[in-house]
């Protein structure tokens, strides 16, 4: 059986009802397993790229593949977590976490069950009974994970989910997500601003230029696993970080 890759784009264009070029010539794949982080300049089309994949947006030409379908027919393999929490403010965590299996139409004893294993996977057990105002932003955003998680996703597509965080709580929720992802094996594309950020977490970095997004850099991240806290003090960490900054520059001045 030969493997088909994850996701595919094949000379992908995106353009706004103005006429105006978002992406243009986007042409990658992306395999089972891999962490893929898009940097580039803002307004360089990351997040419409994401949008194209989860077939919450059509590309104008090209062809989108995920897990060799349309995205619309492979939704059920996707879950898209947003810079925002998005959280429902009349729902409790637990219902929070629970309303795509509710969506679903899962059993009630599968729900409970599956909300419970979710929960417990973000260690947020002790607040499911609360509601999103009574959380930190850092909690919420794990709140968020759960319920992504909880449809059980191969590829998860997050667009900025920390960029509101405080770095010290930012740097934990990277972290979370990587034992997450070591345990659940997703396939992950992630958008950031920051190549710090990227580089801790991803195995691959692409980096888009602007007016129209292109892809000007595919760069493998060459970093040992598990990544843990300490590899953020290490000199190949910091090596990684000047070497795609470099690109990034290069990119935003061109």
């Amino acid at each position: 059986m030969v493997n088909v890759p994850e996701v595919v784009l094949q000379s992908v264009d995106k353009r706004y009802r103005t006429g105006a070029a978002a992406l243009e010539g986007i042409s990658f794949e992306v395999e089972r397993g891999e962490f893929v982080a898009f940097l580039g300049p803002s307004g360089c089309g990351k997040s419409t790229l994401l949008r194209l994949v989860s077939g919450l947006s059509a590309a104008t030409s090209g062809s989108v593949r995920v897990n060799g379908m349309t995205p619309d027919n492979a939704r059920e393999l996707m879950s898209f977590i947003f810079q925002d929490s998005t959280l429902m403010p009349w729902r409790t965590v637990a219902e929070n976490v629970g309303l795509s299996l509710e969506l679903e139409h899962a059993a009630p004893p599968l729900r409970s069950e599956r909300v419970d294993r979710m929960l417990n996977l973000v260690g947020l057990t002790h607040v499911a009974r609360r509601y999103p105002r009574e959380l930190s932003g850092g909690m919420k955003m794990r709140v968020s994970i759960a319920r992504a998680l909880a449809s059980r996703p191969r590829i998860l597509l997050l667009d900025e989910p920390f960029a509101a965080l405080d770095e010290m709580t930012r740097d934990r929720m990277n972290e979370e997500l990587l034992r997450l992802y070591e345990e659940q094996k997703w396939t992950v594309l992630f958008v950031t601003h920051s190549v710090a950020e990227a580089v801790f977490l991803s195995t691959r970095i692409v980096i888009l230029s602007s007016n129209p997004g292109r892809i000007a850099h595919d760069v493998a991240v060459d970093l040992p696993w598990p990544r843990t806290a300490e590899i953020r003090d290490s000199l190949v960490f910091e090596q990684t970080v000047t070497g795609v900054s470099r690109l990034l520059r290069g990119v935003m001045q061109a």
